[in-house]
């Protein structure tokens, strides 16, 4: 198994490691996310009907209103939020997410999360180091 270095900038402090949900497609919190289930239910979204719940979650960023932060608040008192979130956009919309859910978020990386994490890669988010690590999987489906 093939093992990569990310280095990066704390959102949200704290450590997580979890299977990567990756996504090309930015997220809306309010009308994209059902929280009581963690499942994407925006229709056109390419993650449709997949639920973010326990993943890390590897996304562009976050588009919409500023549902956002009750979106993942819910997620997190219902037990269904993201394990950590990796982004490569930072907007206030995703930083509140990450604090309101408590989970470890980082971006700003010095490769593109996009083309290095894959559905199924197994991620370690050490926030608080900077750093994430990604132990690559071959043939897991999301």
């Amino acid at each position: 198994m093939k093992k990569i270095v990310l280095h990066g900038r704390k959102v949200t402090g704290g450590y997580a490691e979890g299977e990567a949900l990756v996504t090309h497609d930015t997220i809306s919190g309010w009308g994209g996310i059902n929280p009581l289930d963690g499942t994407i239910i925006e229709k056109r979204h390419e993650l449709v009907g997949k639920s973010i719940k326990g993943k890390v979650l590897v996304f562009p960023g976050a588009k919409g209103s500023s549902g956002w932060s009750i979106t993942f608040h819910i997620m997190r008192l219902a037990g269904n939020a993201p394990m950590a979130m990796v982004f490569k956009e930072m907007t206030s919309k995703v930083a509140l997410g990450s604090v309101v859910a408590h989970i470890p978020a980082m971006t700003d990386l010095d490769q593109d999360p996009l083309e290095v994490i894959d559905n199924g890669d197994w991620v370690t988010v050490k926030a608080d180091k900077g750093m994430i690590e990604v132990i690559k999987k071959r043939g897991i489906a999301i």
